[in-house]
């Protein structure tokens, strides 16, 4: 049996519920950052096939900002976050107060970049500090990095081991919202949670929904 037939919707829904908590201590963290009230929500933890995250994230050779990292400790995988490019932009140039920063441009600017980065640290940290604490599994990220380029290239670090196993990848869907910000504008971004095969076994052992 691969391991995507062992999930169920309830894994889902336990995954969306510490999604959400994860997103509630990042909207806190990305508020002292900006110095505004940011609000974070998962709407939705879904299973999808690798040509469905294709089609979500605009297809395979759709340029996008990709913050990526790998998932050591008792359960290891990798982790994706995946924003447009449009989005990416409009979240750090209000974080830069700098209005010209456009990832297309070359040379990027490194004080984009590095925001970017601290984001994905905040993103990332507090999901896996979610789940961390729901399983009592030792869960740490290693340092996010960060690329500018088509979400094929991106996304195929992670799918190489989970493609002997499984056509799948759960998607954790992300809305992060701004305090005086029109709702069309609110950055809304992809988390891909490719984990290695033994893993999943022993995260839903730990959350007891195996």
């Amino acid at each position: 049996m691969t391991f995507n037939q062992k999930i169920t919707s309830l894994h889902l829904d336990v995954l969306k519920e510490i999604g959400n908590i994860g997103a509630a201590h990042a909207a806190t963290a990305l508020s002292n950052l900006l110095g505004k009230k940011i609000d974070m929500r998962v709407p939705k933890v879904e299973m999808v096939s690798f040509n469905e995250m294709m089609e979500l994230a605009g297809g395979s050779e759709n340029v996008v900002v990709g913050i990526y990292l790998r998932i050591e400790g008792d359960a290891e995988g990798s982790m994706f976050f995946i924003l447009p490019i449009e989005q990416a932009n409009r979240f750090i140039r209000r974080l830069i107060f700098d209005d010209t920063f456009d990832f297309k441009k070359q040379p990027v600017s490194e004080l984009g970049l590095s925001a970017m980065q601290e984001m994905g640290n905040i993103l990332s940290g507090s999901y896996l500090s979610a789940l961390s604490d729901f399983t009592n599994l030792k869960i740490y990220p290693t340092v996010p990095g960060l690329s500018v380029d088509m979400f094929g290239a991106i996304i195929s670090i992670g799918l190489i081991e989970l493609s002997h196993v499984s056509d799948n990848v759960i998607v954790i869907n992300t809305s992060i919202f701004e305090e005086g910000v029109e709702d069309h504008e609110t950055v809304r971004g992809h988390f891909f949670l490719l984990p290695d095969p033994d893993s999943f076994d022993a995260i839903f052992k730990a959350l007891g929904v195996s």
